[in-house]
C-alpha cells in the first residue's frame, strides 16, 4: 500500500473519531438550574425534588440578610449573601427525603426555616 494512502486512512479514521465524540459532548443534558430565594424565616421553594445521578445546580438569593443552606446528607452547603447568588451543584447520589435548614443564626424564627430535598430513581 501506497504510504500516502495509509497516511490518507489514519487521518481520516482521526477526524471520524473526534466527529463521534464531539457528538457525544454536545448531546449531554444541561444541568437543572432551581431557583431558591432565602427570607427570614423561609426558603421559596421548601420543598424540592430531584433525580439520582441527575446534576443540578441551586441557585440561592437571600431578600433581606445573611442565611445559610445545608443539607448534611446530600453533603451540601452554602453562604447566600445578600446582593449575590450563591451556587451549589449536586449529582444525588442515593434516593429518599433530606432536610435541609439555614445554619446560620438569622433571628427569631431560625429554627423553623427548614425545607426538603426529595430524590427519586
Amino acid at each position: 500500500m501506497n504510504s500516502s494512502i495509509r497516511v490518507l486512512i489514519i487521518v481520516a479514521a482521526f477526524f471520524t473519531g473526534l466527529g463521534v465524540g464531539a457528538a457525544r459532548v454536545i448531546a449531554q443534558p444541561a444541568e437543572q438550574v432551581i431557583k431558591i430565594t432565602a427570607k427570614k424565616f423561609d426558603y421559596t421553594p421548601n420543598q424540592i425534588t430531584l433525580q439520582k445521578g441527575v446534576p443540578v445546580v441551586l441557585e440561592f438569593t437571600s431578600a433581606d440578610v445573611l442565611m445559610g443552606f445545608n443539607t448534611p446528607d446530600l453533603g451540601a452547603r452554602t453562604d447566600i449573601i445578600p446582593g449575590q447568588v450563591a451556587r451549589v451543584r449536586l449529582v444525588p447520589d442515593k434516593v429518599g427525603t433530606f432536610a435541609f435548614f439555614c445554619d446560620i443564626f438569622c433571628g427569631s424564627g431560625h429554627e423553623n426555616m427548614t425545607g426538603t430535598i426529595t430524590v427519586v430513581e
